[in-house]
């Protein structure tokens, strides 16, 4: 057999098709794409104004950490907890409602709870709404509370006797009359079969960074200044 140059050429460049399959059979396989993570069930409604909506009553730094951090934190530990339980096909009135009566149940009750009371507590300060009760409400208010200013004294004089971390609520009971209670922790009065209609947080990081320990000088300013009675107005009961 001659060796010619053309044969040279195609033996060499066949071994280098041999070593670069050989190459290619030994490296390690590109990784797999990772699935993409599954979305949380419970997500934690964008705020319904600019952060500094509040001010100064309740300060942009305060905003951005209550809802921030404290009420995002809620959110992600509900989703933690309910991760594979059948809470996680509830609704958050639901859980309140079912975590109240089961004991065993209270960290998901802690969680579910007070994500569900900043919700309530978030759209209640909706900028561009009335500063006072009025129509329906305002007559229930009159007819039940003793009016409209006794309201707001009994709210604040509730708040400051509410011992340690909580919420002061109004209320309509199951028989539809209007109530003032206070919730300790992050219990929500759905567990007591009430409705919610407007809720002041009297944890001090509602309040701490803006007016230290004047409790009740924060709240009679949420009151005064902040409370958009149109959307408490909405959640009243009418049957």
């Amino acid at each position: 057999m001659t060796i010619t140059r053309r044969t040279l050429v195609l033996a060499a460049a066949g071994a280098a098709t041999l070593a670069a399959s050989a190459a290619r059979a030994q490296a390690p396989a590109a990784p797999a794409v990772a699935p993409a993570a599954a979305a949380p069930r419970f997500v934690q409604p964008a705020l319904p104004y600019a952060d500094t909506a509040l001010a100064p009553v309740i300060s942009q730094r305060t905003v951005q950490f209550h809802y921030g951090r404290h009420h995002a934190g809620q959110y992600a530990a509900l989703n933690r907890l309910t991760e594979n339980r059948f809470y996680a096909t509830l609704s958050l009135e639901q859980i309140v409602r079912r975590a109240s009566i089961i004991p065993e149940d209270q960290a998901i009750l802690n969680q579910a709870g007070q994500a569900l009371n900043h919700d309530i507590y978030w759209r209640q300060f909706t900028p561009g709404g009335p500063k006072v009760a009025s129509g329906a409400l305002l007559a229930r208010i009159d007819a039940e509370m003793g009016g409209f200013a006794k309201l707001k004294t009994d709210l604040l004089a509730s708040a400051n006797a509410l011992f340690g971390s909580g919420w002061t609520w109004l209320v309509q009971n199951a028989d539809g009359k209007l109530a003032i209670v206070n919730t300790p922790n992050g219990n929500n009065p759905l567990g007591r079969n009430q409705t919610p209609l407007l809720g002041i947080d009297v944890w001090e990081h509602a309040y701490y960074l803006d007016w230290e320990n004047a409790r009740g000088d924060h709240v009679r300013a949420v009151l005064d200044e902040l409370v958009n009675w149109s959307v408490v107005a909405e959640r009243l009961r009418t049957s």
